[in-house]
């Protein structure tokens, strides 16, 4: 009866599983990552589908996640991401053999991607092409660059610095569920660098040095600040991403599809997800600067059919975009509003004079408002 209250209770949590020699209790998601582990390490069982042992039921009441957490979560470095809810596979995937494979987090001895120091071969997409690539990367927190090389070439085909750029997973867009995307200002505007590895727990660990790298560099340029607030500057996953049609300039140009990505108040637009420059850069100022977002497009412009229009107006220019479906412009128009209704920090005026307006190339592409 005790159990049977227990399991009623979890599962109004969304809690159905749990791994008994472990003692801890599980949703479905990470139960599936448990059982790919494999039962010398996790046994995993159903609480109300699987035929429990008295044994098993007086382990999980003697451990429990709590006490696990204690025992498997010592030493979790503070740049490490835990994941949460919604993250992306690999990350909830290296979280849970890091725990309770490798006992990373019990050990004495720190993990080599918090050294400030990394070397490694991963797969990069060409800048011009959709090919990947052998590039050997090099971290080096002591000098804030992070460099790769043509193979074993002595000279670095580019430098880049960590404390300036933003790293994030990307399976969806690259395809590969072992990928990253690594985004930086060059030459005033925005590049991205794709790749990825075929053992996760490689790219995870990428991952991971770029952020110790990051907090390291932090709390010697800022050593009053707390570490949560640094935390929270080490990385970040964009806000939104998806295709919007949009016009040019001018009002009797017509609508394009383009891929949108909002990288905290920077919304960029590309002809594709995997574009190694987006083809303009909009800053996304406050609300009392100017800058709005509404359903619908002026009078005068150009209405994209049946399909779901809204317009964002900012000083430099008036964009007509539209969606094609209502769900995704309404997600687009909250999403934006909520940017546009926080106040700037120093670090987003910081950004907004790095965007140089320039035209470049035989297209006039426009940093801020090209098509």
């Amino acid at each position: 009866m005790e159990l049977l209250l227990m399991c009623n209770q979890l599962f109004e949590l969304g809690v159905e599983w749990a791994v008994y020699n472990i003692g801890i209790f599980l949703c479905t998601r990470c139960a599936s990552v448990h059982r790919s582990i494999g039962a010398h390490i996790s046994k995993v069982k159903h609480l109300k589908m699987d035929r429990w042992e008295d044994s098993e039921i007086e382990r999980m009441k003697e451990v429990g996640n709590y006490k696990a957490r204690q025992k498997y979560e010592q030493r979790v470095p503070a740049c490490y991401r835990r994941p949460t809810e919604n993250d992306p596979q690999v990350l909830l995937e290296q979280w849970i053999r890091a725990k309770y494979e490798r006992m990373e987090f019990c050990h004495i001895e720190r993990p080599s991607y918090t050294s400030g120091y990394m070397e490694g071969f991963l797969m990069k997409k060409g800048k011009e092409d959709h090919r990947y690539q052998l590039r050997k990367f090099i971290l080096s927190e002591s000098d804030d660059t992070l460099r790769y090389h043509v193979k074993e070439s002595k000279e670095p085909k580019a430098v880049l610095r960590i404390s300036e750029l933003n790293v994030a997973f990307a399976p969806a867009k690259i395809e590969h569920s072992n990928s990253m995307q690594i985004t930086f200002l060059k030459d005033g505007s925005t590049r991205h660098i794709f790749v990825y590895h075929d053992d996760a727990e490689v790219i995870n660990n990428w991952y991971m040095a770029i952020r110790c790298a990051k907090l390291h560099r932090l709390q010697v340029a800022f050593p009053s600040a707390s570490e949560s607030d640094l935390i929270g500057l080490l990385s970040h996953d964009f806000a939104k991403e998806g295709w919007i049609f949009k016009t040019g300039p001018r009002q009797s140009d017509g609508y394009k599809r383009r891929w949108f990505t909002l990288d905290n108040r920077k919304l960029m637009y590309h002809d594709d997800p995997l574009d190694a420059y987006p083809k303009g850069e909009i800053f996304l100022g406050n609300n009392l600067d100017g800058y709005s977002i509404r359903i619908g497009v002026p009078s005068n412009a150009k209405n994209q059919g049946y399909s779901f229009n809204f317009t964002l107006f900012t000083p430099e220019r008036v964009y007509n975009l539209s969606c094609a479906t209502e769900i995704e412009r309404d997600e687009w128009i909250r999403t934006i509003q909520k940017v546009l209704e926080r106040p700037l920090t120093p670090q987003d005026s910081n950004v907004s004079a790095r965007l140089i307006r320039k035209r470049t190339g035989t297209n006039s592409i426009n940093i801020f408002t090209g098509r």
